[in-house]
Formats: C-alpha cells, sequence, structure tokens
C-alpha cells in the first residue's frame, strides 16, 4: 500500500509550492537542491527536439535526450515530444546557467519518470488506487498518465462491466479518473491498470433502478436471446426481441433507446427490459461515471466482489501480486 505521491501531469502546475518554486530564481534553486519536481508549460519544439519550458521568471530547456524515460530496448519517438507543446511537463532543474543576464534552466522531464518509476517499482502493490490522467485512446485500451508522464494501460474490458466496442464510449482526452493497479511487472517495469472495480458492485448498480421505472440505456450488443441495454457503465439488462427488431437494433449499437424496466432480480443478476420503440433511438452521450468508492478514504482495496452475495455465481477481482 503506498500514498499517491507524483501525479499526472498538469496537475502540480498551479500548486502553491510550484508557483513558489517558479516565483524567482531563488525558487527555482531552492527546488533544483531539493530534488523536487516542477511543472511548467512545453512552449515550443525547435529543430534539435529540445522543448521549451516556460518558468514564470526563466526560459526551461528540456534536451532531446532528457524528454522521455525509455524502458531498455525502446527507443525514444519524436512525436513523443512534439506532442507535449502547449501542455504541462514535469521535469528537475540540473542546473541554472545565466548567460548575458538571461536565465536559462536546464531540465529532465525524464529524471522525474525515472524517479516516479522507482518509487512505484518499490512501493507500488496491486489493488492500490491512483489518480490518473487520460492520454490517448485505442481500440484496444486507454493510456493514462499515473505520475510525470508515466504510461499505464487500461485495456478496454478493465474499462467497466458492461461491454463497449471502444474506449471512447467511456473516456476522454485529458479526463482524471481514479485507477487501481491492476499487476505490476517489475521486470519490465510496466504497471496495468483497471478502472471498474471502482464503478460499484452489481446491487450498488441495481439500487438506483426500480421494476416499473422507464428509462433510457445504451444499445451494447445483440445476441440471439435478446438485447443488452447498459443502464449504468457496471450494469446492464436484457430485453428479448424478434428477429424483426433485432435486425433494426443491429444499427443502433452505442445508441440509447427507451426501456421498460420489467423485473430486477438480484440472485440472478437480472434485469428483465422490455423495449419500449426499437425504431426510436439517438445517438448516445458519453455515460457519465460513478465511483463507489471514496478514494480521499481508502488508497487500496484486496479484493472486490461484483455479485451480490446471494448470487451463486461469482464474479470478483482478487488483487494479488505477480
Amino acid at each position: 500500500m503506498m500514498t499517491d505521491t507524483y501525479c499526472p501531469e498538469g496537475a502540480l502546475l498551479e500548486s502553491v509550492q510550484n508557483r513558489e518554486y517558479l516565483s524567482s530564481l531563488a525558487g527555482l534553486e531552492r527546488a533544483m537542491s531539493r530534488g523536487a519536481i516542477v511543472e511548467g508549460i512545453a512552449t515550443l519544439c525547435d529543430e534539435e527536439m529540445r522543448l521549451h519550458v516556460d518558468l514564470h521568471c526563466a526560459r526551461g530547456i528540456i534536451e532531446a535526450d532528457e524528454t522521455v524515460a525509455c524502458r531498455a530496448g525502446e527507443t525514444k519517438k519524436d512525436i513523443a515530444v512534439i506532442t507535449r507543446v502547449g501542455k504541462p511537463v514535469a521535469c528537475k532543474i540540473l542546473s541554472i546557467d545565466c548567460r548575458d543576464g538571461v536565465p536559462v534552466v536546464k531540465l529532465s522531464r525524464r529524471a522525474a519518470q525515472e524517479a516516479c518509476m522507482r518509487h512505484y517499482m518499490k512501493h507500488l502493490s496491486a489493488g492500490d488506487i491512483l489518480t490518473a490522467r487520460v492520454t490517448h485512446l485505442e481500440p484496444f485500451g486507454a493510456f493514462v498518465d499515473i505520475g510525470c508522464g508515466v504510461p499505464s494501460l487500461l485495456s478496454v474490458d478493465c474499462i467497466s462491466v458492461s461491454r463497449i466496442s471502444h474506449p471512447r464510449d467511456r473516456l476522454a482526452c485529458g479526463m482524471t479518473i481514479p485507477v487501481a493497479v491492476k499487476c505490476v511487472n517489475r521486470e519490465s517495469e510496466r504497471i496495468y491498470a483497471t478502472l471498474r472495480e471502482l464503478l460499484g458492485t452489481w446491487e450498488e448498480n441495481a439500487a438506483a433502478f426500480e421494476a416499473g421505472q422507464t428509462v433510457t440505456g445504451i444499445v451494447r450488443s445483440i445476441e440471439s436471446y435478446g438485447v443488452f441495454v447498459e443502464l449504468a457503465p457496471n450494469l446492464a439488462g436484457l430485453a428479448e426481441v424478434g428477429e424483426e427488431e433485432a435486425a433494426i437494433l443491429r444499427s443502433k449499437i452505442g445508441q440509447s433507446v427507451a426501456v421498460y424496466i420489467k423485473s430486477i432480480l438480484p440472485e440472478r443478476m437480472k434485469v428483465k427490459l422490455v423495449l419500449i420503440d426499437a425504431c426510436c433511438s439517438a445517438p448516445a452521450p458519453r455515460t457519465p461515471l460513478r465511483f463507489f468508492i471514496d478514494t480521499n478514504e481508502t488508497q487500496h482495496i484486496a479484493r472486490w466482489r461484483y455479485s451480490p452475495t446471494r448470487a451463486p455465481r461469482v464474479i470478483e477481482t482478487v488483487f494479488s501480486e505477480n
């Protein structure tokens, strides 16, 4: 178990401590002597692939080989550097040089990332909860910044219990979310994240609905026995439909529809639905995420059971070191 010492890039930018460091050369010197991480906005990437950083009282430079920490066998990609322009960068200060009265501060983003990774490899455990920022989306999952730009993969099956076709159905770049550490591979220095354990159990999500209600849901998949409609990120119900309705709905996966809740059966983990109108649907907005764990009070979970205690089928996550 550990505390979330390192933050995604941008989290420190407006902090009192960071503003104090960037307020004067004396502040930058204090940050350098303490080995502190400072943040500024990258304003330019020059022809030598150096990042220029606005430090308020001085100009910062990150040399090309100090921009990204690479694992063994990896090579730095230019896209990883140029996409930082206009965004915050977390760095350590290597030196401060005043030439012709103009202070130039040599920075290292790589050093900040390496310090973050050393800390994580030593202290991080499966089940620890971290703050993350979504950086980019791929069909197989989302990449999130878990500290100083250190990436972690949140695979699509770990985003929610309710199935989605693409991470963009649930997440957007720039979102800040809590995630749980799924596993830590210390040999490859890779950290994998999961989100669904923070989005509530079956019973916690089902408590928001009652039989007899008509609500909106999102069509997620069509099966031979019915249509799965998402009511919440961690809860879906089944609507039995005929072949004609199923054919119509195949073109409406990802769209919202109105459904009548016929029954809620905790012991079978089932919500039975009746589709109101297969022809009436609209593009679904991204479902707001509701977190059922207070991450200010809980920084670690050892076990999470999704299924109700009275359900014979057990769906759970047991966090353990590999």
